[in-house]
């Protein structure tokens, strides 16, 4: 009896070895090699993104886990984006019928140009439930490179966690080795909601980011973050910019953006802060000493007793534009007010100077390259506010001096012919 339960049992486990390597052997005839593979992820790849995708290697395997490596992966562009190694773990009852649910995937290695990115035209996604469609639950990235419109290589890191139709989850960004750390968090607090931990120039910027879908399929990104003791210009130095400001920011952000897709998203995104800076300190510009030498000579750093004003940033088709509004300084000789805007890696801005002698209203013209900004003071604006100034201080001694040397500004520029221009001779 015991010998026929033995026999039965082998047997059996014959037939079931025997079964599997059939199985195995009919399912191997549906894996393709190395090159069918590659061909395929390029053929679907460069269908989604609308240019050739060349692939060096790709190679699949189904043991232990469905995995799919791809190597030196890029795209047919003047500036070419590039993988260096992708691995994605599949699973492997989706993959039996049909579709490829992905556990982890991994970017090991990448070169992103904004400007490349910007000319692809993907298409749409589809959703999770289509046949076919690709859906991953976590992302993790690391050695991206991202590269500016200017050309400026910026490396970052990270993860992200997505549900159904590509819904993110959590995420978390960082600049490596950076100091003091530059690195952004995001995780849920509620449906399309998300708490935003923002650690950058030894400071925060931490609130919170909502997202609606209209029933059309627009877009809607809203949120509000409060800045606090945000060094200006190591947190500037952390994305390999000099700053003109020295000193700690904090204020209130509210953003917006709108669009139908996320990379509608990031082209119309809208900031406006509004702002003080602690212990502000210009670094390129002596202000005193660029009005006593009507602009020639500039050298030097300025030390504030106060800053403040409103900054807005708009992204959109040639890259960021930055305004500053209502801008008010107050340092130990003179007190300003202005506005400007930097775009294109160009500053154009004016300020209006008073001086404790008593001299008001004298013009301060910044713009050029923010690399090599040129500073000009009309020679007529200021001799026209001491003009004014010394027949105020005749007619209306104390606050006179002030009114005339405000009139005596504005009748220099109104005579001047312009900022840059000389007067007209008499």
């Amino acid at each position: 009896m015991q010998r026929v339960l033995r026999l039965s049992l082998l047997s059996i486990a014959l037939l079931l070895a025997l079964a599997a390597a059939a199985l195995l052997l009919a399912w191997m005839k549906f894996v393709p090699d190395d090159a069918e593979v590659a061909r395929q992820v390029a053929a679907q790849a460069g269908q989604r993104l609308g240019t050739t995708v060349r692939i060096g290697s790709a190679h699949l395997r189904l043991w232990p886990q469905p995995t799919l490596v791809i190597e030196d992966a890029s795209t047919s562009q003047p500036q070419p984006i590039t993988i260096k190694r992708l691995v994605a773990q599949a699973r492997l009852m989706p993959l039996l019928h049909g579709r490829l649910q992905l556990d982890d995937v991994l970017v090991d290695g990448a070169v992103l140009p904004q400007l490349s990115l910007r000319a692809l035209h993907a298409a749409p996604a589809p959703a999770a439930s289509a046949p076919g469609a690709l859906q991953v639950e976590r992302l993790d990235f690391r050695d991206v490179v991202w590269i500016t419109r200017h050309g400026l290589p910026l490396e970052f890191s990270g993860n992200a966690r997505f549900g159904p139709d590509w819904q993110l989850r959590d995420a978390e960004v960082l600049r490596p080795g950076v100091q003091p750390a530059a690195r952004l968090l995001l995780t849920p607090q509620g449906e399309h909601r998300w708490k935003v931990e923002l650690q950058v120039g030894g400071g925060s910027a931490n609130g919170e980011v909502a997202l609606r879908t209209g029933p059309d399929g627009a877009m809607a990104l809203s949120g509000r973050l409060v800045p606090r003791d945000i060094d200006v210009a190591p947190a500037l130095a952390g994305f390999k910019r000099h700053s003109a400001l020295q000193g700690k920011a904090s204020g209130q952000t509210t953003l917006s953006a709108s669009g139908s897709s996320v990379g509608e998203l990031a082209r119309s995104l809208h900031t406006r802060t509004l702002f003080t800076v602690a212990s502000p300190t210009l670094l390129h510009i002596d202000v005193d000493k660029a009005i006593r030498s009507f602009g020639q000579d500039r050298s030097g750093q300025t030390a504030l007793l106060a800053l403040a004003g409103q900054m807005d940033t708009q992204n959109g088709a040639d890259g960021m534009v930055v305004q500053y509004s209502g801008l008010q300084a107050r340092g130990q000789t003179f007190s300003a007010s202005g506005h400007g805007t930097i775009a294109n890696r160009r500053i154009e801005g004016e300020l209006t100077v008073d001086l404790a002698g008593g001299l008001v209203g004298i013009p301060l013209r910044v713009s050029g390259p923010l690399s090599k900004p040129q500073v000009n003071v009309p020679a007529r604006a200021v001799a026209g506010a001491a003009a004014g100034a010394a027949i105020g201080t005749v007619v209306l001694p104390g606050i006179g001096t002030a009114i005339g040397a405000g009139v005596g500004a504005a009748v220099g520029k109104l005579f001047g012919g312009g900022p840059g221009k000389p007067a007209p001779a008499r």
